[in-house]
């Protein structure tokens, strides 16, 4: 009779007190999900019930209990030696001859289960504490790998006991209020998957910097998971769309490739090390589509057996390439978040020397000392408040870290450990920077700004910013349609959660600038390039494309997708690209392709490009993209828009360009609309009518136009006014016709949200939407709501 032991098969989730969480969802998962198809290493547990009697037979309580009363919780100033001291406890002890004789016998029954003599094992710590919905205890304890001995099995289990008093775990239950001496440990043993020549990471069943629940986040990088569990590399990211995943519809809608600088492998005897990754596998992702599709199925399937959202470890095994989930635990921290419906916004207010930039962690903005450490064990060198830069962090450094005001890192992606503990912290972080600790020097006074998108920006110095709490529950959507405007993807899902009927207009240039950063034409005809450094460049950007058109699609459809995804089913409104002559010949490649004009803001823009031979190639991609967003990813709820259309005709003529590039007008209830920014477009009103969808109103293009004045002229600045009667004459007029003709109109230039006023005005047309930029759609919401009600109030008087 087992009293120690228990297979997988025989553990469930009501199984906790002996197991452990970890255990206990493995065993869980074990019986349960592996007749959904869900791969799940078999394996055994050795119960809590040993680690006390390990406990008792040696006789480890009483002066267990003398250290932990000695331990100073205020200061925590002794936490190193009072671990050292209880740890030592532990591994000079001797584990009993029953339980070795159990653990040895599942060792060996697991063998004959598989039929492999050499079978390897991990080796895994599980609290009967951890796991749950409210803490983690992610990390706190460790992992042995690659064990393949009986006399290294035994040693793994007692440092596993002894794990449960790592300085960090103490200072963890401490801070969780859980009694250290009513904790005990399992101790799960779990058939090695070959990740070693593989890869392996994580899965989040939402999107871990906001909670956007629709989105299901995968990392991973070469070897085994313990670096992307523990932040030691830059992971690949994938993004896919829950929805998605139940049809026939591409469900992976964004990659991002990571630098994964090094890969663990078995070591030679027994255990782990590290090599460095060969740069042409850095270059690689590490899993495929097909994969990462099966890895957000499995992600979804747990996510809904245990109805909360998830946080899982995966594995993909390099000798069968067959994918497992090695481990499941609650996500704990947007699931202790209450549904206050507070936002806070952050706003730099001055600009700064950028020293580093990294991938952000929260959404916050921070000032402080920053203070450069290499070693955990350098606790007082850090002062409450400041900022810890450092190469990389681990769960040693869980002690320190609840000092700091932000964290920025050399190394680490968004699963790292700097950026899981920011998380629970509600701190922000800066990973995988590259150069931090070189760059930024020891005392420096610093900004972390987390506000900016995907990108996390470290300044120098102490620089303004503002923030404005808003609660949600308060506030009350008007009749008119309150969109965002919106160009970097960065920003999509925090802004999903602000009130909103959609995005209204959406930039590609951003995207252009910033991510794909080369000239379309430069793609298209990259063969024909003559200067050999732009060759280069544009290789470097492209490497792993054997088709340089393929970068712009993937790069540009992506973007688009992320932005689509968070607001669906919401319309999201993209604009065409409108760079002018000057700013299309600044991306990379782009000389060659552009000429110089006198006016580029009058001159080869918008409309007048797409059809143009020198353009329309990168048209083509454009429109390639836009095809795989809306047919290949299914998210019809993308819209598109032509700017800058001086003439019926040339309306006309674009349209049928997009149907010849695969967007059929109509097909699949696409609308495309034109952006009424011309005199042109208000005069011919009726005629754009019978081409187009719909209007959008650009009122800086529209002012300039009207009024005969360089929008960029400071000299003329004071005469720029988008509410002068001229101006808004046309914008009446616009709208009359579009309501007469049954279109849709709306407006999305830069005075809405500039001047209170002017969005009064708006409304009293009639106008259906008005779109704001990110800052000021909640001041937009309320001035909207209030002229809707003078307007009902003007009604009531004439009645």
């Amino acid at each position: 009779m087992k009293h120690y032991v228990r297979n997988f098969a025989e553990v469930s989730m009501n199984d906790v007190h002996l197991a452990g969480g970890k255990n206990a969802s493995l065993g869980e998962m074990f019986q349960h999900l592996t007749k959904q198809g869900i791969n799940v290493p078999d394996g055994f547990v050795v119960t809590a019930q040993a680690y006390w009697d390990f406990i008792d037979k040696n006789q480890i309580s009483q002066p267990l209990e003398n250290y932990i009363k000695q331990l100073d919780t205020l200061t925590f100033a002794n936490l190193t030696e009072t671990g050292k001291q209880i740890r030592t406890l532990f591994l000079d002890a001797t584990l009993p001859g029953e339980i070795v004789n159990e653990i040895l016998s599942g060792f060996e029954e697991l063998k004959r289960r598989y039929g492999h003599d050499n079978l390897q094992v991990a080796v895994r710590s599980s609290a009967t504490a951890e796991d749950l919905p409210e803490a983690s205890f992610a990390g706190q304890q460790e992992s042995f790998l690659n064990i393949q001995s009986e006399e290294e099995l035994i040693d793994a289990c007692v440092a596993c006991y002894a794990s449960l008093f790592s300085n960090r775990a103490i200072k963890y239950r401490e801070d969780h209020g859980f009694d250290h001496l009513s904790v005990a440990l399992s101790i799960g043993i779990q058939i090695m998957v070959r990740s070693d020549l593989a890869a392996a990471g994580v899965c989040f069943t939402l999107e871990p910097e906001t909670g956007f629940r629709d989105i299901i986040m995968i990392s991973g990088s070469w070897g085994l998971g313990e670096n992307v569990v523990k932040g030691s590399v830059t992971p690949d990211d994938y993004y896919v769309f829950k929805p998605n995943l139940s049809t026939a519809k591409r469900s992976v809608i964004s990659k991002k490739l990571g630098l994964k600088e090094q890969t663990m492998v078995y070591a030679e005897s027994a255990g782990t090390e590290n090599i460095d990754t060969p740069p042409q596998k850095r270059w690689q992702y590490v899993l495929t589509d097909a994969e990462i599709a099966k890895l957000a199925r499995w992600s979804l399937n747990i996510e809904q057996y245990y109805e909360r959202p998830m946080d899982i470890e995966w594995a993909k095994d390099g000798i069968t390439q067959e994918l497992f989930i090695v481990q499941a635990r609650p996500e704990t921290v947007h699931a202790q978040q209450k549904e206050d419906f507070k936002f806070y916004q952050y706003e730099l207010k001055q600009e700064g020397r950028v020293l580093v930039t990294g991938k952000n962690v929260g959404s916050k903005i921070v000032t402080g000392k920053a203070r450069i450490l290499h070693d955990p064990r350098d606790i007082d060198k850090l002062k409450q408040g400041e900022i810890l830069v450092t190469g990389i962090t681990n769960p040693d450094w869980d002690p320190i870290l609840k000092k700091v005001s932000a964290i920025v890192t050399d190394k680490g992606g968004r699963t790292s450990h700097a950026a899981i503990v920011a998380r629970e912290l509600g701190a922000v972080a800066v990973v995988g920077t590259r150069n931090a600790t070189s760059i930024i020097k020891d005392g420096q006074m610093i900004t972390v700004s987390c506000a900016q998108g995907q990108t996390g920006h470290v300044y120098d110095g102490a620089l303004k910013w503002e923030s404005t709490e808003i609660d949600m529950e308060k506030i009350n959507m008007p009749v008119t349609g309150v969109k965002l405007i919106l160009a970097d993807p960065g920003q999509a899902y925090k802004c999903s959660f602000l009130p909103n009927n959609g995005v209204g207009l959406m930039r590609l240039e951003f995207v252009i600038n910033n991510s794909i950063k080369i000239h379309p034409m430069a793609l298209a005809r990259f063969d024909t390039l003559k200067d050999e450094s732009t060759r280069q460049q544009i290789e470097a950007l492209t490497r792993g494309y054997s088709d340089k058109k393929q970068y712009f699609t993937d790069k540009l459809s992506q973007s688009v997708a992320t932005i689509a995804a968070a607001f669906y089913p919401k319309e999201v409104l993209v604009r065409m690209s409108d760079f002018k002559t000057n700013e299309y010949a600044n991306l990379i490649g782009g000389k060659p392709f552009e000429p110089e004009e006198e006016n580029p803001m009058l001159g080869w823009r918008g409309a007048s490009r797409y059809y143009h031979e020198g353009y329309r190639e990168g048209f083509a991609l454009e429109c390639e993209a836009m095809r795989i967003v809306r047919q290949d990813m299914g998210l019809e709820n993308i819209q598109l828009m032509i700017p800058f259309c001086r003439t019926v005709e040339e309306g006309r003529k674009v349209i049928q360009l997009m149907n010849d590039f695969g967007l059929k007008q109509g097909e699949d209830n696409l609308k495309i609309y034109v952006m009424t920014e011309i005199p042109s477009n208000v005069l011919l009103a009726e005629e754009f009518c019978q081409v187009f969808d719909g209007f959008s109103i650009g009122s800086n293009d529209l002012t300039q136009l009207t009024l005969g004045i360089d929008r960029d002229s400071a000299l003329l600045a004071d005469l720029f006014d988008a509410t002068d009667h001229a101006v808004s004459a046309l914008i009446k007029n616009a709208v009359e016709v579009a309501q007469v003709h049954g279109k849709e109109i709306g407006f999305c230039g830069q005075a809405a949200s500039d001047q209170p006023a002017f969005t009064q005005f708006l409304v009293e047309t009639g106008i259906d939407s008005i779109s704001f930029n990110i800052d000021a759609i909640i001041k937009g919401i309320e001035t909207i709501v209030a002229a809707e009600k003078n307007i009902d109030k003007k009604i009531r008087q004439t009645l």
